[in-house]
């Protein structure tokens, strides 16, 4: 089994000053941390994976496609493969679970 803390993962993520952190990496899937700060910029591209993104926390709104929906704890958003989308109007620090199938390249 493995398990793991967001505080934990949090403070991984912030010490090595990057938005995103993967944290379990297997053949089917891989999961990171997303974090964006109240006012920046998503510099997301389309992805080669199909993604499914949790919000741990904050507020945002996110588009994918043609379509937008706002965001805050407890959201669940999924994205398929070779779709563009991006986080925008983030009106809190967002903290997002990522999970990719297959793993990121």
């Amino acid at each position: 089994m493995k398990a793991f803390r967001l505080d934990e993962l949090e403070a991984e993520r912030a010490a090595n000053e990057g938005a995103y952190l993967q944290f379990l990496r297997e053949r089917n899937m891989s999961v990171g941390l997303y974090a964006l700060n109240a006012g920046e910029h998503d510099p997301q591209k389309p992805h080669n994976q199909d993604e499914v993104y949790f919000v741990v926390s904050g507020r945002a709104q996110i588009t994918v496609g043609m379509e937008t929906t706002h965001v805050a704890r407890g959201s669940v958003v999924y994205v398929p493969a070779g779709v563009a989308h991006k986080f925008h109007h983030i009106s809190e620090d967002l903290r997002v679970l990522v999970v990719f199938s297959p793993p990121e390249s």
